[in-house]
């Protein structure tokens, strides 16, 4: 597996020698080694990768890999260029054009969030081929579950969003009052028209930022070879 080697690492450290993580590492090994799991071993931890702690200004929690060939690269409802938008994006995208009048992509991209502060992080970190939630309870969790924490506890305001169960579920772990915490139904087909549409989360995100001045976020994917900017 790749390394975290940025400003993730210190905070981060003491997991990597904790026996679940031992664990953890000798059950993902292996499952690479036998069976196809995704993303590629060095994408893992792309979250981590391309979104450094101390620029981190937004979070979005998925709950784990897609698990179809070509999709995952470690970042949450992300697929890289010319693989086909999945659908819960095509939602995050529709509402997206509703709440900030950003135009609907050709793609589903989304590193230039990453690389703006909004992290991208699943609660479980990889996946069998085929098999969604596959390496659900294999200690994942846990590790994610210690990246959240440190997110809480930094010392400036972050926009956590929340959607669905899974992700939900995480809500107790963020008592920091300086954060803001936006919850949802899942943008998943099932669950969007239960209040994903119409929840408006990037301007309220950006109006919160934007508040305690910092930078809002450009949430426009730019369509493949093109480039403009869109803050809503």
């Amino acid at each position: 597996m790749a390394a975290i080697s940025n400003d993730w690492l210190e905070p981060m450290r003491s997991e990597f020698g904790k026996p679940y993580y031992k664990k953890l590492y000798e059950t993902v090994k292996h499952e690479y080694e036998t069976m196809a799991v995704y993303p590629a071993p060095d994408d893992i931890f792309n979250a981590f990768a391309f979104t450094p702690l101390s620029k981190v200004k937004v979070v979005i929690l998925g709950q784990d890999p897609y698990h179809e060939p070509g999709q995952a690269h470690g970042l949450c409802f992300s697929v890289k260029p010319n693989v086909e938008i999945p659908p819960s994006l095509v939602n995050i995208y529709q509402e997206l054009h509703e709440d900030c009048g950003c135009y609907i992509p050709n793609h589903g991209y989304l590193k230039k969030w990453a690389e703006q502060g909004v992290m991208l992080l699943n609660t479980v970190l990889t996946v069998r081929a085929h098999a969604a939630n596959s390496h659900r309870e294999i200690g994942w969790e846990q590790f994610t579950d210690a990246a959240i924490r440190v997110l809480n506890q930094q010392d400036r305001p972050i926009v956590f969003l929340l959607w669905g169960r899974p992700a939900q579920m995480k809500r107790t772990m963020l008592d920091n009052p300086m954060h803001l915490i936006l919850e949802a139904p899942h943008p998943s087909p099932l669950s969007a028209f239960r209040g994903f549409f119409g929840s408006r989360p990037f301007s309220k995100a950006n109006k919160f930022l934007t508040k305690h001045g910092l930078e809002p976020i450009d949430w426009q994917i730019e369509n493949l070879g093109e480039k403009n900017e869109h803050i809503c």
